[in-house]
C-alpha cells in the first residue's frame, strides 16, 4: 500500500514539473514572436495587419504546447481517464 502512494505523490510531482516547463515555454514562444512584432512593425509600419495575422497564429501554436502540458498534468494527477 505504501508503493501505490509514493507512486500518487510521483505522478503529482510530474504534473507539477510538467505544468511549469509548459507554462515557461509558451510564455518565452510568445515573448519572441512579440519581439519579433514590434521589430517588423517597427521597421515597416505598412505591414501591421498582415504581421499581427501571423503573430495570432505563432501565438496560438506557442499556447497550444502549454495546453499539452496541462492535459498530460491533469492525467497524471487522475483528473482525467
Amino acid at each position: 500500500m505504501e508503493e501505490v502512494k509514493t507512486i500518487s505523490e510521483m505522478a503529482q510531482l510530474g504534473a507539477g514539473i510538467a505544468m511549469g516547463f509548459g507554462a515557461i515555454g509558451a510564455g518565452l514562444g510568445i515573448g519572441v514572436a512579440t519581439k519579433g512584432l514590434m521589430d517588423a512593425i517597427s521597421r515597416q509600419p505598412e505591414i501591421a495587419g498582415k504581421a499581427v495575422g501571423f503573430f495570432l497564429v505563432g501565438a496560438a501554436l506557442a499556447e497550444a504546447c502549454a495546453i499539452y502540458a496541462l492535459v498530460i498534468a491533469m492525467k497524471l494527477s487522475g483528473m482525467m481517464g
